[in-house]
């Protein structure tokens, strides 16, 4: 019993010296960056409160959750991460078909699922998960064999399955940025090029078929954002008062708690879609720019961890998990700014949101987890049970 209980205590103190390794490995300037990212998301909010009401409040605990979550998803084996990619997917796209069927209606978008008594948006993990899935088809995948378009079909059709029915919520923005991930992980994997050009000619003939089948408030987004002056105070109302907010900020902006067009209500959705807005009309461009700043910051270490790492499953999960995170500011902002029709696409740790914070919170876990097992062995080991 005593030779028993020794043995019990080695594993102990081999764990807690494994797990302090681990925590001393994790890249605290990206920890740093996403925590400041995250309260200038809850400095936001409050000024568009006014007040430190329940929506700053939600947010805060969110973000708290997340951060543990975060630190606790980079303590996990990347190998262990890798196993259950799949299954990751597998349930993500399960609660996607759920959605159809018993999801909650919000904004005209039949888009969350109730589970425990929360409201969870499956669409934003599904993003994460996939990723996760595409990566672990391919990392050991030789050149020749990525070559083999048959050996491309099993994962374009785990593409096109979460696409299809997030467009059948309807939520097209996101759809598209799902698809975008899964075309950027391709990329990575080393896809051929004329395989991309076929995809994107059938695409272009699609298109007038698939404008044809949206529904109507998806035209009129589309025509509103060729010419916003057709409706001004219908589906123009919300682009043209953004640009009047964007504008109005001038060069230092008007100051905290004085963003009249929020405070005034004039902008539409200003805690969600639209919270890029609220913040250029406080601080103006170069609080705006500084913002710009720290996005890229996060987006250029996401590529470093990736660069840095040893195997392909975190070359290719780290790519796809930074891409994530610029297409989720890059098309947020370019809708604010009128670049792009109206999507409703958060801006990522700075918008209102349970389900987009968390999941992106997990994401960033799994990119520190990639850093700190950069080094990892995805050889199988078989006399110790082991396949990766």
């Amino acid at each position: 019993m005593k030779a028993v209980g020794r043995a019990e205590g080695r594993l102990l103190r081999r764990a807690a010296f494994d797990c302090t390794r681990k925590f001393a490995r994790i890249n605290w300037f990206l920890v740093l960056l996403v925590v400041i990212l995250g309260g200038v998301g809850v400095l936001s909010l409050y000024s568009a409160a006014g007040s430190f009401d329940g929506t700053v409040k939600s947010q805060l605990v969110r973000l708290a959750a997340g951060l543990v979550l975060m630190l606790a998803i980079a303590l996990v084996d990347i190998r262990v991460i890798a196993r259950f990619a799949w299954a990751a997917y597998a349930a993500a796209l399960v609660l996607l078909v759920l959605v159809l069927k018993f999801g909650s209606v919000g904004l005209g978008a039949e888009r969350w699922i109730s589970i425990g008594g929360m409201d969870v948006q499956p669409s934003e993990f599904m993003k994460v998960a996939l990723v996760l899935a595409l990566a672990h088809w391919f990392h050991r995948a030789s050149w020749e064999r990525v070559g083999n378009p048959l050996f491309v079909l099993p994962p374009l059709f785990a593409v096109l399955a979460p696409v299809a029915l997030i467009v059948k919520e309807p939520n097209l923005g996101t759809a598209l940025i799902v698809a975008a991930l899964g075309g950027t992980v391709f990329f990575a994997a080393g896809v051929r090029l004329w395989q991309f050009a076929l995809a994107l000619i059938a695409a272009g003939f699609a298109a007038p078929i698939a404008f044809v089948h949206l529904h109507g408030y998806q035209k009129a987004r589309i025509l509103t954002f060729l010419d916003p002056s057709r409706d001004p105070l219908g589906t123009g109302y919300n682009i043209i008062q953004a640009k009047i907010a964007l504008g109005s900020g001038g060069v230092w902006g008007q100051g905290l708690m004085h963003a009249w067009q929020g405070r005034l209500d004039f902008l539409p959705e200003k805690q969600t879609d639209f919270i890029f807005t609220l913040f250029a009309e406080q601080f103006g461009f170069v609080g705006s720019m500084a913002l710009l700043l720290l996005l890229g910051l996060i987006v250029f270490m996401a590529g470093a961890i990736a660069l840095a790492s040893r195997h392909q499953f975190g070359r290719l999960a780290a790519f796809g998990l930074g891409m994530n995170f610029f297409l989720y500011a890059f098309v947020n902002l370019a809708m604010v700014m009128g670049l792009i029709p109206v999507g409703g696409v958060p801006l990522p740790l700075i918008s209102y949101g349970g389900s987009a914070l968390l999941a992106t919170m997990a994401g960033f876990g799994i990119l520190l987890s990639i850093d700190v097992h950069r080094d990892a062995d995805f050889t199988p080991k078989r006399e110790a049970g082991w396949k990766a």
